[in-house]
């Protein structure tokens, strides 16, 4: 329907007719686009979140271990002070 039909040629009454039924349908093409857009950039923002909180509860984990893994060698040290040091 986007070329010029021969009632159209013949016509200044279809053609106006014609063009205004394809600006509507593309002016609908446009409004779903739009909702299409919107959805997709509110699915963004969730990932986005659940990202962060996948990086947050990754960057916990390793401070832990690390407290762990500090605290322990801490208590090794002060074990062999105490045992062989102070005696």
């Amino acid at each position: 329907m986007s070329g010029t039909t021969e009632i159209e040629k013949k016509s200044l009454e279809a053609h106006v007719e014609l063009c205004a039924e394809r600006y509507n349908a593309l002016e609908d093409k446009m409004v779903a686009m739009g909702t299409n857009i919107s959805h997709l950039c509110d699915m963004l923002q969730e990932v986005k979140i659940t990202i962060n909180s996948l990086h947050e509860k990754s960057t916990d984990r390793i401070i832990a271990w690390g407290v762990g893994i500090i605290g322990t060698l801490i208590g090794t040290i002060a074990w062999l002070v105490a045992t062989y040091v102070i005696k």
